[in-house]
């Protein structure tokens, strides 16, 4: 099959997160399928226009609002030549079912539900502009076609929040984090922190946990690794014990992550939460608030702590920290052992085939079905 695939970002791009990386990790293993994968995507500054990439062909168009009519336009002029287009929203989707041809089978993929962010990072008019994009016309112009999202809590949100009445299939997150030789476990308490650094992430929370935590635990200190618009205001803000890293080499952050005790997620929502995955995989267990996406990547009680939504981080973190044994390690790589991006890509190609997907959630063998 010849197959588009339109994502906001590509993984290079300054902003990327967990849906660039998703979008990157399907594309490739459909390369290796046998397909042939265009990735169209907006283009940062100092990025070429085009490149091949393990096969996967990228050609990068506009900025952040710009994006969606040029790729619009750069689909239309090509509509003859894709079988299908795999459509990813990233607060609203391209809305390629308006220029691609009737068989070309299209397929929306859904991190999470954006209407309650567009009003932390736009202005009011705007904010409503995206939430009518978001909910009834993309639910107009995709009301036939299949749709992927990446937990149950996405699913939940679509058919709540949006009104979604389409086919949703559920296609995880995998994980592959190389486990760093020689990595030990830090002797002193230490806790890591790993995303992008905007608004709904909420970072500062844990930064105003942080001297609490410190009285109760001299020594403890905090990794925040990641990047994003907030990175300036927190940096002007950061208590002692706190390292803000920016953006790290993958061994390097492998390596900041794989030391920690534990890993904190702040995130007001997500739509799968792939840090949490990937902390897992290093054998740390995550403390997050239960809210969409984290409450299906986070085992309470098994792989971390789930704490109401509201609560004091500060006393979650503590009571974590007194309660964390030898045991969360073991089933935290039990957990990320069930994931696998090689089963989510064998599962997407199914759907632009047009065949339908058996239910896989719970995930078979995994800490869910025990």
């Amino acid at each position: 099959m010849k197959i588009a695939v339109v994502n906001w970002r590509d993984p290079w791009h300054p902003q990327a997160g967990g849906a660039e990386t998703y979008a990157w990790e399907l594309a490739r293993r459909l390369v290796r399928a046998g397909h042939q994968v265009c990735f169209v995507t907006a283009r940062a500054p100092g990025q070429s226009r085009g490149e091949t990439v393990e096969g996967v062909r990228f050609v990068r168009m506009g900025g952040v609002f710009t994006v969606y009519p040029l790729v619009l336009g750069w689909l239309l002029a090509r509509r003859g030549r894709f079988d299908a287009v795999l459509d990813c929203q990233n607060g609203i989707p391209f809305f390629t079912p308006w220029v691609t041809r009737r068989r070309t089978e299209v397929v929306m993929v859904v991190h999470h539900v954006h209407d309650r962010q567009f009003g932390l990072h736009l202005p009011p008019w705007l904010a409503a502009f995206g939430r009518f994009l978001e909910g009834p016309l993309a639910r107009l112009t995709y009301r036939r076609r299949p749709s992927v999202a990446v937990s149950p809590s996405t699913v939940a949100a679509m058919r709540a929040r949006l009104k979604w009445t389409g086919p949703i299939h559920v296609i995880p997150n995998g994980v592959s984090v190389p486990r760093p030789p020689g990595l030990v476990r830090s002797p002193r308490p230490r806790l890591v922190c790993l995303g992008r650094l905007v608004a709904h992430k909420r970072v500062h929370l844990l930064l105003e946990a942080v001297p609490e935590l410190r009285a109760r635990r001299p020594g403890l200190t905090v990794d925040v690794i990641g990047r994003g618009p907030e990175e300036a205001a927190l940096r002007a803000r950061l208590p002692e014990g706190v390292t803000l890293h920016g953006h790290v080499p993958e061994e390097e952050k492998a390596r900041l992550v794989g030391q920690a005790w534990l890993h904190v997620s702040a995130s007001q929502g997500e739509g799968w939460g792939l840090s949490v995955l990937e902390a897992a995989a290093l054998g740390v267990p995550t403390v997050a608030f239960d809210v969409d996406g984290l409450r299906d990547a986070v085992r309470h009680g098994r792989t971390g702590w789930l704490l109401p939504e509201g609560a004091d981080l500060a006393k979650g973190l503590a009571t974590a920290l007194d309660e964390l044994d030898h045991t969360y390690t073991v089933r935290c790589r039990e957990w990320a052992e069930s994931f696998s991006w090689d089963r989510s890509a064998e599962r997407l190609e199914e759907l632009l085939h047009g065949r339908p997907l058996t239910p896989e959630w719970p995930r078979p063998g995994g800490l869910e079905a025990q």
